[in-house]
């Protein structure tokens, strides 16, 4: 098992030169350029306007390519498997991994056998990025120089990777690598993940003073993830919100009738099954069923850059009827099952952003090919609803499903997959709200919440969580909710985690005896966070103590020396305990770079809000770095808009972290950073009228164009 080495010459894989782009292209891309007219508003994003859906598509992923083709690019570096031949040997496993899920051969099939209208759109995508290219060469791709349709195909939901990053990297290289039959390295300490995710609210018309329903669109991802923008044709796309960079549809927005926001689901999605392997006669067989089968073999070429060209790892990798192998276990190995539809799965991306009623959007389900995704959905009819994955296998409820099964037995096979109705869901609660915030789906719509004992154990993993219980703090009892006011909800500045932990705290305090030298030393940081509303705000002293104490707590002894931890830490970094907490935590964008540097002595702002792992439901993911005292955010409110269906209109505010742009010489690349901090939305232009007096720029991509102004 291990890998076969394969050196390559330097010049062997480097990148040819470009070749010369054949007429017939260009005079294709012209043509499809005319077609479609892209108009940039005053805060920089893109409003595609297309005669059909391929038009649109063109000029949707043109105009990314314009914002940030770098992260276009690498977004599907990513998908394809092929980060290493751009960032080198660190990336193999990563590679890999994806490779055995995403082999371009059966993806071109499954492009060839694709419905006509779907491969239009991805003719159009893989056009639109190779018109960019051809009218800017001064771009210089790092690996992908010309872009194929099937390539769509790799990455068809809103999250780089998807199902596959539950895949230990670790414990695939232990299985393939230089280490094969090794114990599977242990998980690393340090300090508890960033809690990932997003948030969704739906309002019923009973509880809004307009009487008019709302939705709260708010995904928690890494910053400057996705692109926000607007695409319409005349065949019936009219779509705004956030779109991943690189993908040609809408991920979480609206159009003119409904909307729709996808969190991360609790489901079990994702089995893996201990298999029993042995080897006769030279051939290596598991078994299944009382009978034994042989296992699949083949071979996967990585190839990765080196300081002096390009070389290549090629493994013999393994699977059975299940899946491909990706660790070993207690003598076995173990295969993991997933979802692999990218054609239904890419279909059902696109479709539900055309649909305009209720049925319709339910009717593009049953394509069953989401397995990441809960849904939060309201529309212009009044109606709301919260949904589960379409894609939750089938299974027997006997077995624990959260450990390897046996993959001998067939009564671990997968049935099908659950539909709609009889997963957790719920449409029109009496409550007059539904909401998600990665916690189970028992809770989301309060008391009328679908019922956890009817349901099997593998539909939720993700149980209640601090975020949770805000939400349903802030929606519960209300009847007077307006698009400022579902802001304000979303903004609040509730810490429920901390209103757990700190009582406990504060009794632990009063316990101890008088005379103690730690509590004379705490008196005055208890008296603080004893006067707490446990609300943050940039100015909050006890948000500061009080982040700074949860984080000690996981490596302090009891809560008392946490305290002293946290106090002591706060003093030396940054002369006192009495620091607010607007002068800790940071928003900063220095560049363009995916990995973005921190320094303290660049330009940063105050970010009130802190991580969702105190209950914060505008998250912001901040730490640390080597050489700052601050921290500063990675990840958390990335995108946040809110929206109000009236029957013959839509209205909506919105901001984006940062700004549009990826270009740190573009006005747009962090126009929007302190309306982002602030929770300050910015009013949607989503009809034509409404960007009189707020156009920037109108142009068909490619035509008659100065340089883009930065």
């Amino acid at each position: 098992m291990h890998p076969l080495l394969v050196l390559l010459s330097a010049t062997a894989m480097v990148q040819a030169p470009a070749k010369q782009v054949p007429d017939s292209d260009v005079a294709r891309w012209e043509r499809e350029a005319r077609a479609v007219t892209i108009v940039r508003d005053d805060w920089g994003i893109a409003h595609i306007r297309g005669k059909t859906d391929a038009d649109a598509v063109f000029g949707m992923i043109y105009a990314q390519a314009e914002d940030d083709f770098n992260r276009v690019e690498t977004n599907y570096l990513t998908s394809l498997g092929r980060m290493a031949e751009a960032e080198g040997e660190s990336a193999i496993w990563q590679d890999l991994r994806m490779k055995l899920f995403i082999d371009p051969d059966s993806m071109k099939a499954k492009y060839s056998a694709s419905p006509a209208w779907l491969k239009r759109l991805m003719n159009a995508w893989a056009d639109g990025l190779n018109y960019y290219l051809h009218t800017h060469p001064a771009v210089k791709p790092r690996v992908i120089s010309r872009f194929e349709p099937w390539m769509a195909l790799s990455f068809t939901e809103g999250s780089i990777g998807g199902d596959i990053e539950s895949i230990s990297l670790d414990q695939l290289q232990a299985f393939y690598g230089d280490t094969a039959g090794q114990p599977s390295p242990a998980e690393s300490g340090g300090q508890p993940k960033e809690p990932s995710g997003s948030n969704g609210f739906a309002i019923a018309p009973a509880n809004t003073l307009n009487h008019r329903a709302l939705l709260l669109i708010n995904p928690h991802t890494s910053l400057f993830f996705r692109s926000e923008l607007q695409t319409t044709s005349a065949e019936g796309l009219n779509a705004y919100g956030a779109a991943t960079w690189g993908q040609f549809f809408i991920y979480q927005g609206f159009n003119d009738r409904l909307g729709w926001m996808h969190t991360s689901t609790g489901a079990d999605v994702i089995d893996e099954y201990a298999e029993s392997v042995v080897r006769k006669g030279g051939r290596l067989l598991y078994k299944f069923g009382g009978k034994e089968r042989p296992l699949g073999t083949g071979r996967i070429t990585v190839p990765y850059r080196t300081p002096t060209g390009m070389a290549a790892d090629t493994f013999t990798v393994y699977r059975t009827h299940h899946g491909p192998i990706v660790r070993a276990a207690e003598n076995k190995w173990v295969s993991v099952r997933l979802m692999e539809k990218p054609v239904e799965a890419l279909s059902q991306s696109f479709l539900r952003t055309k649909a305009r009623t209720l049925a319709a959007y339910r009717k593009v389900m049953e394509l069953h090919a989401n397995s990441s995704n809960n849904t939060v959905y309201a529309d212009a009819d009044g109606h709301i609803a919260y949904f589960h994955p379409q894609f939750v296998p089938r299974r027997d409820n006997r077995f624990d499903w959260t450990r390897p099964v046996d993959g001998s037995d067939p009564a671990t096979e997968w049935h099908g997959v659950h539909g709609v109705e009889d997963s957790p869901h719920v449409i029109d609660p009496p409550n007059g709200w539904v909401q998600n915030t990665n916690d189970w789906p028992y809770s989301a719509a309060g008391r009328y919440s679908p019922k956890q004992v009817k349901f099997p154990k593998y539909m939720d993993e993700a149980g209640e969580s601090p975020r949770g219980l805000h939400a349903i703090r802030v929606l519960e009892g209300r009847k007077d909710f307006t698009l400022e006011r579902l802001r304000d909800a979303a903004f609040d500045s509730y810490l429920t985690a901390f209103a757990d932990l700190i009582p406990p705290l504060l009794a632990a305090y009063d316990s101890e005896p008088g005379s103690d030298s730690l509590k004379a030393t705490l008196a005055e940081p208890i008296a603080a966070l004893r006067r707490w509303d446990y609300r943050w705000s940039a100015g909050s002293v006890p948000t500061s103590l009080a982040v700074y104490w949860g984080e000690a707590l996981t490596t302090a002894g009891t809560r008392l020396s946490a305290l002293a931890a946290a106090c002591d830490r706060l003093t030396r970094d940054f002369g006192t305990w009495k620091t607010p907490w607007g002068e800790i935590n940071r928003f900063q964008r220095l560049t363009g770079d995916i990995v973005q540097p921190f320094a303290d002595s660049g330009p940063s702002i105050p970010v009130p809000f802190t991580s969702a792992r105190w209950g914060s439901l505008a998250s912001f993911g901040a730490r640390t770095y080597p050489g700052t005292k601050r921290m500063y955010g990675t990840g958390g409110n990335s995108f946040v808009a809110v929206v109000e269906f009236g029957k013959d209109s839509v209205r909506a505010k919105a901001v984006t972290a940062g700004g549009e742009s990826g270009d740190p010489r573009s006005r747009h690349f962090n126009d929007q950073a302190e309306r982002y901090a602030s929770g300050r939305l910015r009013e949607v232009y989503f009809y034509p009228g409404q960007l009189q007096g707020h156009t920037e720029e109108q142009y068909h991509p490619g035509f008659g164009l100065k340089p883009r102004k930065p």
